[in-house]
């Protein structure tokens, strides 16, 4: 089965990723349907569209929005499924739907997004512990010039979106967004809460 304009998505584990293990003990972090920070956004494709030339193949695993997995509760207070539900634990996808996709053990990002590293702050003056608004490249799309995985960018404030990929916590930006890229002076460390390394 195949749909005409989208993926066809199944989540990799459950819906909802609200349950962190502490050694033998699993601590349910958050019981609330509707709070998207706890829906999963990683899923495996089944089928990719038939009217899209896409990079992403049959079994990659895909980092997806929030809204694709998610329920919420309608105006009558009734218990329903986004418009993203398909069937039996699958999902209709859009290509701007994912963020994401890792094959071979390798992430790579589809050509509209690239994953941008948080720095530390060495502002004594300043109470945040990350640069504002620059950091260093994950993962990126070949379609921008001069600017590689590694290098240090700046991108348009509010134009980021956080995200926890593999233990790391990054923000997913629009290339279009990445406005400047600086040279490294080789003082940065990226910035990666606890919490993140938790996940």
């Amino acid at each position: 089965m195949q749909s005409l304009f989208s993926f066809i998505v199944k989540p990799k584990n459950e819906r909802y990723d609200n349950i962190k293990k502490i050694g033998n003990k699993n601590l349910i972090l958050n019981s609330e349907i509707s709070d998207h920070r706890y829906v999963s956004r990683t899923g495996i494709v089944l089928a990719v569209p038939k009217e899209n030339n896409t990079k992403i193949k049959v079994n990659d695993e895909v980092i997806v929005h929030h809204n694709v997995f998610r329920r919420w509760y309608n105006q009558k207070g009734k218990e329903v499924n986004t418009k993203s539900f398909y069937k039996e634990n699958k999902y209709l996808v859009y290509p701007d739907q994912i963020f994401l996709y890792k094959r071979n053990n390798k992430w790579y990002a589809p050509d509209e997004y690239c994953f941008v590293k948080p720095i530390i702050s060495n502002n004594i003056l300043s109470n945040n512990k990350e640069v504002p608004y620059r950091g260093i490249i994950k993962y990126i799309s070949k379609n921008l010039d001069d600017i590689n995985i590694g290098d240090l960018v700046g991108f348009r404030p509010n134009s980021e979106y956080e995200f926890v990929v593999d233990g790391e916590r990054l923000y997913r930006v629009l290339t279009k967004f990445i406005t400047i890229k600086y040279e490294r002076q080789g003082n940065e460390k990226e910035y990666n809460p606890s919490w993140a390394k938790g996940s």
